[in-house]
């Protein structure tokens, strides 16, 4: 039964009658849909995906575009606020996703056509991060500005031992020491 269902799809496809799809959530399982259709974004993992995989440089590169206009907005802000006072700057600081998505379109970064709610999801992740704020201006649409960090952080984050699982097992002594800690080699080269 399987061999004849196989050879039955195989006709359909080489008649282009319908065509196999690889799901991102399923990657060895094959999806057949009409030749004519376009598969769903959540099925090939939209523009965040090409050929099942994440593509992380096409995101980070996003990102740091995204952030970047925004700091471009916050800069231009001095000048406003001389004159106009601080209310003024921080209204022109604020940029709308619209606002982030034209910046990307014309800049031409990306061989696929991006929508605004892919936009906004990069944005969220630099709020997340930290980077940005968000607030909601009257038509309820979010506006985010670039945001500098209070503080920076602290030494012992930023060297292995402040986030390592074992530490409470490190000693001078035993198994866990700094001597063998390949967090801590890594860390230093």
């Amino acid at each position: 039964m399987p061999t004849t269902l196989g050879k039955i799809l195989k006709q359909l496809e080489n008649k282009k009658i319908i065509k196999a799809v690889k799901s991102v959530a399923a990657s060895k399982k094959k999806v057949y849909m009409l030749y004519n259709l376009e598969p769903d974004r959540s099925l090939t993992g939209g523009s965040w995906y090409c050929n099942q995989d994440f593509e992380v440089e096409f995101v980070d590169v996003l990102n740091q575009q995204c952030y970047r206009y925004l700091q471009q907005r916050k800069e231009k802000t001095v000048a406003v606020a001389a004159k106009n006072g601080p209310l003024a700057a921080q209204a022109i600081a604020f940029a709308s996703t619209n606002d982030v998505w034209k910046y990307i379109t014309e800049l031409g970064i990306s061989k696929v056509i991006l929508e605004k709610k892919e936009i906004k999801t990069i944005l969220d992740t630099l709020l997340y991060d930290g980077k940005v704020e968000r607030t909601i201006n009257v038509d309820g649409d979010y506006l985010y500005r670039a945001v500098e960090s209070f503080l920076p952080p602290p030494g012992i984050i930023r060297m292995p031992c402040g986030i390592c699982p074992v530490m409470r097992n490190c000693s001078d002594v035993g198994s866990v020491n700094p001597k063998k800690c390949v967090y801590l080699t890594e860390w230093l080269s």
